[in-house]
Order: C-alpha cells, then structure tokens, then sequence
C-alpha cells in the first residue's frame, strides 16, 4: 500500500492547555492526578440509526466499555483513550465518507467496525491509505480478508491495514448447512437473501454447503432492504415444497418475512446468519419466530466468565443495542488496538509513522479476550473459528450447538 506521510505538528496555544504532538494527537492538562496525557481517539463506524443499529449500537459501546477500561486501569501510561463514533447507517457512501473523515482526524489512531460487509468493502482502501488500522468484530464476508478468487484457492489479502474478530462465512455457511441437513434433517431449502453484500454471499455459501451435502434448492429469491410486504415471496415459498427457508441478510427484513410466513399458516422455520441473531428479531416476529434458527460468531457471550464484568458494566450504564451479538468482539477489537497504541507509544509520546507501527503490533496480537482467544492470521483473519447454532426457544434465543467447521 501507499503511506501517506503524516504531518508532525506542534502548536501551542495561548491558553497552554492544549498542544499538539506527533501525528496530532493531543495532550490534555487537568486529569485526576494532575498531570498531562496525551489523548488518543479510537474511531467507531457502525449503523447507529435506522436499519441493523440494534447491532450498532452494540458496537459503539462495547469499544466505549474497552476504553473506560483502560483508562480506569491506566494501560497506557501517559495516554487518555476517547470515542469517536460515526453513524453509517448501513450505507456504502455514507461509511466511506466517514472513513475519510477519521483518517483526517490525526487523534484516531485505529478504528473498529463496520457493521455490514458491503460498507467495508468502500472504507478499506481509504484506511489502507493512510496506514489506519481497521478491525470489524462483525464483518464475514471472505473477500474483504482473502481477495475476489478466494474460493478458487487463490487467496491474497488486498489490504494489510484491515483485521477482524468475526470468523467468515466460508465457515459460517458451512457450518450452518452442515445442521441443517444432518441435525435437522432438513432435505428442501428456500433459499432467501436482501442482495447486499454480506447477505448474498451467506446465502450463496449456505447453498453450496447444503447441496453438498445432499439438500436440493426448492426455490431461490431476493428482497430489498426496506422491504415491508412479502406476500409474493411467502407464496412462492409455501408452493415450493420446501421444509426449511434459509436467508441471508440482517433482522430488519427477516423478522418480517417470517412473521408473514407464519401468519400465512406455513410452519416452516427460518434459518439465518449472524445477521438475524438478535434480541430485535424476536421482539418484532413475536410468537411467529418460535423454532427459527440463526449462526453467529463465537460462542454465547452470556456464557463465557470472562465476559460477565463486561455485561454488568453495560447493563448498569442502560446502555442501549444489542451487546450479545457482536459487543464482546467489539471489546476485543477495541482492547487490540489499545493494547498496539501501549507497545507504540511511550510516555504519552506519538511518533510521527505511529498508525503504521500500531498496524504492525495488531498483526501481531495475541491474548486471550473476554469473547475468546484474539490473534490474527496472514489475512487479517481470526483465528478463533468458533460458531454457534442458537434456537429461538419460549421467546429467547437458546444455544443449541457450539463448535468449529471446517469449509475445506
């Protein structure tokens, strides 16, 4: 990739309360001991209003929790840790433009997020620019890490700025194929998806799995994001003699579309990805989404030890969003680059090529995290390839499986 040389400079105020230092971060006077630190921004992008902000919102304060932590814990000496978090509603356009903005922010120094696959896909260029490192807790399409022929065995990764906590759906899909047809013993699939991205490529990797496997194809579809009125597709599905719908997108379509299904008299479930997994699609499909199914990353967040502080410090603070689908790989993502920014910089001091050198300490992570083990491949991959299969059951999602797939 291009470096952009970043500027170096100092000016000092007549105020003398705020100078800034290498690569502009700022030194703040006033903290509790009466000393100076140097502040540094982790930048968040996230759909924060409108469609999939429940898992936005889950994003934006499991990187806030991370960085209270360390600034209660004083992890890195001289440094104060701030949030900056842009709202990118689900839009392509909308989170290039808010990479570009916190690459002009000399205070950020790494960046967590986005939500959605298809944003990722406008903001990476623009980070791997200017050296700003990047890590997605909920990203999975493969060839944001792996490249456009990833599937053909031709891997290359197309950015060394970009990393992410959330295993892909070479897996995802597979995994989620592989109970279908061998646990549920589902033989017949309507396959479903919103034409994003993300959604599209679950879907068509759920597919392939499940016709692998032995499964036929009863019928495939598409729908638009914002759609509201599904009766042709529930049609469609209930004609096909199919036994299971698979769909591949987020919750703000799924739940309605399986709602209406339901409220048609089919009893068929819907099965989806990571995207539906959310508190969000049970409150709105009520009853109608009793007995359907979602993968997700990692395994139960409720579940894990390690996680527990994490959930009380979120509950207590009211935050608002959905903290159990990607909050604790959000956390994770946010305590990576926090921990990069302590091997960088000393003393409150930023170097002049510090987001290049924190690019370089996050390849190199390694600790065990409060949603599992974090440490990256040579893609930028994950490491942690853990998934699980949750239920709704009695009108909460219940983990039903737990485990690894291997997609080869």
């Amino acid at each position: 990739m291009r470096h952009r040389s970043l500027l170096i400079l100092t000016t000092v105020l007549t105020t003398g309360a705020l100078t800034l230092t290498a690569c502009g971060s700022r030194n703040d006077d006033g903290d509790k001991d009466g000393g100076k630190k140097t502040t540094v921004v982790i930048g968040v992008d996230a759909p924060l209003t409108g469609q999939n902000s429940a898992t936005g919102l889950g994003i934006q304060y499991g990187v806030q929790i991370a960085v209270d932590d360390a600034n209660a814990k004083n992890l890195v000496p001289g440094v104060k840790f701030e949030v900056k978090a842009l709202d990118d509603k689900a839009l392509p356009p909308t989170g290039q433009q808010n990479a570009t903005a916190l690459v002009a922010n000399k205070d950020v120094l790494g960046v967590v997020g986005p939500l959605n696959s298809g944003v990722a896909q406008t903001m990476q260029q623009v980070f791997a620019t200017a050296n700003l490192v990047e890590i997605s807790p909920s990203n999975t399409n493969p060839t944001l890490t792996q490249g456009k022929d990833w599937a053909a065995g031709n891997k290359t990764r197309p950015f060394k700025t970009y990393f992410r906590t959330a295993t892909t759906d070479a897996i995802q899909g597979g995994f989620a194929a592989d109970y279908a047809f061998n646990t549920l013993k589902k033989k017949n699939v309507f396959v479903v998806d919103d034409k994003q991205t993300y959604g599209a490529g679950l879907a068509a990797l759920f597919k392939q799995g499940f016709t692998k496997a032995g499964g036929k194809v009863a019928g495939e579809d598409h729908v638009n994001t914002g759609d509201k009125d599904f009766a042709a597709l529930v049609t469609k599905i209930k004609t096909s003699g199919a036994d299971l719908v698979y769909y591949g997108g987020q919750y703000d379509e799924a739940q309605i579309v399986t709602k209406q299904l339901k409220d048609s008299g089919a009893k068929i479930p819907l099965f989806g990805g990571d995207g539906i997994y959310s508190d969000t699609f049970i409150t709105t499909a009520g009853k109608a989404g009793e007995g359907d199914l979602a993968t997700s990353v990692g395994q139960p967040v409720d579940t894990l030890e390690k996680a527990k502080d994490f959930i009380q410090k979120y509950k207590d603070k009211k935050y608002p969003g959905d903290y159990g689908t990607y909050g604790g790989y959000s956390y994770d993502a946010a305590t990576a680059i926090i921990k990069a920014v302590g091997n960088v910089v000393k003393d409150g001091k930023v170097p002049a090529d510090a987001r290049q050198q924190i690019v370089a300490e996050v390849q190199k992570t390694n600790f065990v995290g409060i949603a599992g083990p974090v440490s990256f491949d040579e893609f930028g991959d994950t490491t942690n390839k853990q998934l699980t299969v949750y239920q709704v059951t009695n009108g909460k999602w219940k983990a039903v499986k737990s485990g690894t797939y291997n997609a080869g």
